[in-house]
């Protein structure tokens, strides 16, 4: 009977860590449109997977929201490029677990971008 308990409790675990890696969004409230979305420790030039790869038409447009898979919260540099080729790097944005979106970007903060 512990044996199933503990099964159970392990299957809980497991659905509700299933849970929050579905809610890892990030939703881009700028009006650009972004074919690269990649994520880095601060200070690192280690970049992780393009995110971009994650939506049907390989771009996270102005007003949509993306799924991002195999991150972590915490802290993070994230490097975007822009249809255009355009890039940008912000430093030390914060990805959280458990609400609606991971975490979002806009004109605000894309103003640090020359």
């Amino acid at each position: 009977m512990r044996a199933g308990a503990l099964l159970i409790g392990l299957a809980l675990l497991a659905a509700a860590d299933a849970a929050a890696a579905e809610k890892m969004r990030f939703w881009n409230i700028s009006t650009r449109s972004f074919v690269e979305l990649r994520l880095a420790k601060p200070g690192t030039a280690d970049w992780g997977p393009n995110q971009c790869e994650n939506d049907k038409d390989k771009a996270v447009d102005a007003d949509e929201r993306l799924a991002l898979t195999g991150i972590e919260p915490g802290h993070y540099d994230v490097k975007l490029v822009e249809k255009s080729g355009k890039s940008c790097v912000l430093h030390d944005i914060e990805v959280n677990a458990g609400g609606p979106y991971a975490f979002s970007i806009g004109e605000d903060e894309l103003k640090a971008c020359k």
